[in-house]
Parts: structure tokens; C-alpha cells; sequence
């Protein structure tokens, strides 16, 4: 399991001094065009993150296991909606992700948990989206303090992290025992926001 990921020379200095760093974006891209979308991206200075994860292919003969995009046909690009020029002439990028014709960041504690996820190699895999509901905590291990639903998938238990704005989520292999009830409600007002109405992607111009 891994991820690709590029933060500028530029960008770098300025997390160094202490500057203010522009939110993360999800950006709709063409299949199969998340490694050059990226690539792209890297070459005029903005920072980008496409995780990634082992997936285990049948050939005629043989099984091949490749690294694939958890979310295919998106990707993640902190950017200045300023400059998003840029970004929408990028060969292969459809759209940046929002509802309503307005771009909306995505949540950065999500993309942090994603960022520890890959970091962490930890087994993976893409998961269907499930709402907010009972929260749990792990409470050790390479991924302590990351939270999520648990549910049970053959037997097994697995941690499904999501992002709300995509409506993906992504289940962890995890031992139960590890984790406890996180008992307050922390929605925030995005979470409130996505109660009274399903987000529609909508491109930026």
C-alpha cells in the first residue's frame, strides 16, 4: 500500500515559516489519468496527494498486484481558488470537486487521516460510503487516534475512514480490540451543511 505525493520547494518554505497554507481541494480527473494529472501538477509548483493501494489483478496465467488509486478518477491539490486557472487547463482534470458551482475544501483532518493511513502500511482497500454514525478511536498502533465506524466484513472487523465531499470511504484491517466508543458528537458545520443537502459535483470557472 502507498501514495504519491509532492509538496513544492516554495510550498515547503512557507510551512517553515509559519505562513498560512492554502485548504485541500479534491479535483475530478479522467480514469486512468490520476498518475499524470499529477505529474502535471508537480511541474508548475502545486502540492498534491493520490493515495494509493495494493490491488491483486487476475491475468490469464497469473496474478499481478499493482498499486491502484483508492479513489479512482480523483485526486487532492492544496490551491488558492485565486489561481485555479492553472489547475482547470491541466490535461486530464475534469473538474474541481463542490456543490452548487462552488468549489468546497475538504476537510483537512480527513486528508491527514488518509496521509497516515498510506504512511502507515497498513492492508486497505476501497469501501462503499457510509454516513456519520458510532464513532470509535484506535488507541495504538501506527494509526493511534485516527477515527472512524467500525464494521464487520467476513468475520473481520475493519475501520472505514471516509471523505464526505467524495462520498468514498476506504476500510483498514484493524483488531478490535484496539479501539474504544468516541462518545461526543463533533459535527462540524460542513457535516451540518451535507445533513440538509447531498453535495453535487460542480466544476469551477
Amino acid at each position: 500500500m502507498g501514495a504519491t505525493s509532492n509538496v513544492s520547494q516554495g510550498e515547503a518554505d512557507l510551512a517553515v515559516s509559519g505562513a498560512i497554507r492554502f485548504p485541500w481541494f479534491a479535483l475530478q480527473v479522467r480514469t486512468r489519468h490520476e498518475i499524470g494529472v499529477a505529474s502535471h501538477l508537480d511541474s508548475i509548483g502545486f502540492e498534491w496527494f493520490l493515495p494509493l493501494y495494493k490491488c491483486r489483478k487476475r491475468w490469464s496465467d497469473r496474478i499481478k498486484e499493482s498499486e491502484v488509486p483508492l479513489f479512482p478518477g480523483y485526486l487532492f491539490c492544496r490551491l488558492n481558488l485565486q489561481d485555479r486557472l492553472p489547475i482547470l487547463k491541466t490535461p486530464g482534470v475534469l473538474q474541481i470537486v463542490g456543490f452548487n458551482r462552488q468549489a468546497v475544501p475538504v476537510d483537512e483532518v480527513e486528508i491527514s487521516a488518509l496521509q497516515r493511513l498510506v504512511a502507515s502500511g497498513v492492508p486497505n482497500h476501497p469501501w462503499p460510503y457510509l454516513e456519520v454514525g458510532e464513532m470509535v478511536r484506535i488507541e495504538s498502533g501506527p494509526l493511534r487516534g485516527l477515527e472512524g465506524k467500525v464494521v464487520e466484513f467476513r468475520g473481520n472487523h475493519r475501520l472505514v475512514l471516509s471523505v464526505k465531499l467524495l462520498q468514498r470511504s476506504v476500510a483498514v484491517e484493524m483488531d478490535s480490540a484496539f479501539v474504544e466508543a468516541v462518545r461526543s458528537s463533533r459535527k462540524t458545520g460542513l457535516e451540518k451543511a451535507y445533513a440538509q443537502t447531498r453535495p453535487a459535483q460542480a466544476g469551477v470557472f
